[in-house]
């Protein structure tokens, strides 16, 4: 009786294992791959503290990219958004934050961040993103916390990946410095992304 148990349990354990190999092998695979961003599913916002009192949100309405997942590696992510495009839910705020004081949109349109590494977790899905960003005149480094969202068909017969990632910088260090005693210079940036493989 010991003995049938004991190969019962063998053959579960063998069974087990062979189902976990190539769940482990579909996971990197769903993530593998060529994305352009989705737009129209995507965000990209930011907060700084105002006055101590509170945390103000903004965002971006226009910005484009491209990335490359390969948990292998050969990994690449590519974002630009444009400064012009910052809303704040406020017009006179957000005119201001155009100008000279802050973005100076008019010479520096573009904000953008480029990565060549992303690490991966054990199941294939991406959890760190490390980059540059240029953003008014000023290229630093930043790191990218991931969140994996999801990935697979979409109902119009493509093929989908969706992750939320953060960051935080320092608004001094890309030279804006308008108004320390009342804007935080602590600035974190909130991504979510949807986007669709190639």
């Amino acid at each position: 009786m010991k003995s049938t148990i004991n190969k019962m349990l063998q053959i579960v354990l063998v069974a087990a294992t062979m189902l976990l190999m190539p769940l482990s092998a579909n996971a990197a695979s769903t993530t593998t791959g060529k994305y352009k961003i989705d737009p129209n599913h995507s965000t990209i916002l930011f907060s700084a503290n105002h006055l101590g009192f509170s945390d103000m949100t903004g965002r971006f309405n226009k910005f484009s990219g491209n990335f490359v997942l390969n948990p292998k590696g050969g990994s690449k992510v590519d974002i630009s958004i444009q400064t012009a495009s910052i809303d704040t839910n406020h017009d006179k705020r957000d005119k201001h934050l155009r100008g000279p004081d802050f973005f100076n949109v008019k010479q520096y349109p573009v904000m953008r961040f480029a990565a060549t590494k992303v690490d991966f977790n054990k199941r294939g899905e991406p959890v760190k993103i490390i980059g540059m960003l240029t953003l008014h005149g000023n290229t630093k480094p930043v790191t990218l916390t991931v969140k994996f969202v999801g990935a697979g068909k979409d109902p119009w017969g493509g093929y989908r990946l969706g992750y939320n990632a953060q960051a935080i910088i320092k608004r001094s260090a890309y030279d804006i410095k308008f108004m320390p005693e009342g804007i935080g210079d602590t600035v974190k940036i909130m991504l979510n992304i949807e986007a669709i493989k190639q």
